[in-house]
């Protein structure tokens, strides 16, 4: 062989091309072949791995896409670039082209999380505020419409990259998805797996609208102030209770706290009118009336019986449109403690003419925390 025929097989030898990408790292998602001026020779072999999206891209237009194999890059084998190209009848000379390897394995245990609380309306306790946080996993589901919106020319895009712009759509959908749930407010933290499962429904086809496939969504945590949780355990344990038996209960309490005062004469008074409420209402609470003292017991002189306890006022108050009552008015203030009436429900007890605001109604108005001033004179 000549001088000629050595230089031109060593040429040839030089020629053959293998396109490759071996990942060494966890966090990489699309990383760019670099050659040089982007030259690939006519015959050359591209290597896509399992986990593997090879995508090829002509001066900024999507090109061929390779799954998983090994090809010869050939104008059969690469029809799309080929027609971009004008390449009619083969071609013999290197091409010019960007070629992408995107990882389309699952990326796992992402983090994301609500910066600011989320403001929610709840029926019984106002407008409250709610953080979240949990985990997603995601992967590549069309590698050509990940690099044409995504990547762009970015050489190595990472997951950190993506993250921030997946964090942010998933905070707002969340944020929409638990408005409009109109859950009790309690419920969110006691229902995390149905509302993961809904919030992956709503977010998936704005994950499929750049290629990615939101595989999992998981809630791990939805936190409010701690003066509200408290208020929901408090609202839940009365929910559970008998009005009837909180009420004698507290006042039950009420008379030991009174017995256990130094007032004086005073105090020990108190605690005697006390004891006949509670005498009345512990009677019924204990399954009957009291048992008449024993005959031989001491009487009380003529002079010292005291006239008969007034007549307990029995009110009645309308919630959700319906009638309820009648109760005492310590269960109507239990009722005004969790919420049940407000200061704007109607109220009637017997010798009112008409249903009437809570507030507007004298001896309820201690409820409302302060004095109510009278109505300013007319001009």
């Amino acid at each position: 062989m000549d001088i000629f025929g050595r230089i031109k097989e060593k040429l040839s030898n030089e020629f053959i091309d293998i396109v490759e990408w071996l990942d060494y790292t966890d966090d990489t998602i699309a990383h760019r072949f670099e050659r040089y001026q982007n030259e690939i020779k006519n015959g050359a072999k591209l290597i896509v791995r399992e986990g593997q999206t090879a995508v090829f891209i002509n001066e900024g237009q999507l090109a061929d896409v390779f799954s998983p194999g090994t090809y010869d890059l050939t104008t059969q084998n690469l029809p799309i670039l080929a027609t971009l190209k004008g390449w009619k009848y083969g071609f013999n000379s290197p091409f010019k082209a960007e070629v992408y390897f995107v990882n389309t394995h699952l990326f796992t245990d992402e983090k994301w999380g609500t910066k600011s609380p989320i403001t929610l309306s709840d029926d019984r306790f106002g407008l409250v505020e709610i953080r979240a946080f949990g985990t997603y996993a995601f992967k590549i589901s069309d590698a050509g419409k990940f690099i044409k919106d995504i990547v762009g020319t970015d050489s190595n895009f990472t997951n950190f990259e993506i993250n921030e712009h997946l964090k942010s759509l998933i905070a707002t959908r969340f944020t929409n998805t638990v408005g409009q749930a109109n859950l009790p407010i309690e419920l969110y933290a006691a229902n995390t797996t149905e509302l993961s499962d809904t919030c992956r429904e709503v977010m998936s086809p704005e994950f499929e609208s750049v290629g990615i496939s939101l595989e999992k969504f998981y809630i791990e945590n939805v936190s409010m102030p701690e003066d509200l949780k408290k208020e929901i355990f408090e609202y839940s344990r009365i929910d559970k209770l008998d009005l009837d038996k909180l009420t004698k209960f507290k006042t039950a309490k009420a008379i030991e706290a009174a017995a256990q005062n130094e007032g004086g004469t005073a105090g020990a008074g108190m605690g005697m009118g006390m004891g006949f409420v509670l005498a009345q209402q512990m009677g019924g609470m204990m399954g009957g009336n009291l048992q008449a003292a024993p005959q031989q017991a001491a009487q009380p002189t003529a002079g010292a019986v005291p006239p008969p306890m007034p007549a307990q006022a029995m009110y009645y108050y309308a919630s959700n449109g319906v009638q309820h009552g009648p109760v005492n008015f310590e269960q109507m203030q239990a009722l005004f403690a969790s919420r049940n009436i407000n200061r704007d429900s109607l109220v009637w007890k017997q010798g009112m003419s008409a249903w009437t605001a809570l507030k507007e109604v004298e001896e309820l108005k201690s409820f409302l925390g302060g004095s109510m001033p009278p109505p300013l004179p007319a001009e």
